[in-house]
């Protein structure tokens, strides 16, 4: 199991109205436009899921499997050429700063390693400071 994990970032806002905003998945069409286009494509949503496709890997899908209030959402791959979860961790430090940190972990083949590690590291803070950015 190869773990990659965010920097911590800072949100201007409380851990509650966060929480509400990234634990429903229905809430990534106001995000979309920010991907890049050129590798993502055939997004759909609900509040549990989300499906795309990515070049050159195919569809991927994503469910969440375990929300806790204000502090922590957990989400899984359905569909996927390697198994991985994505931890989204808050921690309210006050009234209107939480900090946010991204946890991604995945079964990446050995030969595959090589190719895939600096990539998924670098879209793991791109994906958390794109988080930290939102507006709230």
């Amino acid at each position: 199991m190869t773990e990659f994990v965010s920097d911590i970032q800072k949100i201007p806002y409380g851990a509650e109205r966060v929480f509400a905003k990234l634990s429903d998945l229905n809430n990534l069409e106001k995000v979309k436009t920010l991907l890049p286009i050129e590798k993502i494509k055939e997004f759909s949503f609900d509040v549990d899921s989300c499906t795309f496709k990515v070049d050159p890997f195919g569809t991927i899908a994503i469910r969440v499997i375990e929300r806790e209030p204000f502090k922590t959402i957990k989400l899984e791959s359905e569909k996927s050429p390697m198994h991985f979860t994505i931890w989204i961790q808050l921690q309210e430090v006050a009234a209107d700063d939480t900090r946010l940190k991204l946890t991604f972990r995945a079964d990446i083949p050995f030969m595959f390693k090589g190719m895939v590690a600096k990539p998924l590291e670098d879209g793991i803070k791109k994906v958390a400071e794109t988080l930290a950015n939102l507006p709230y």
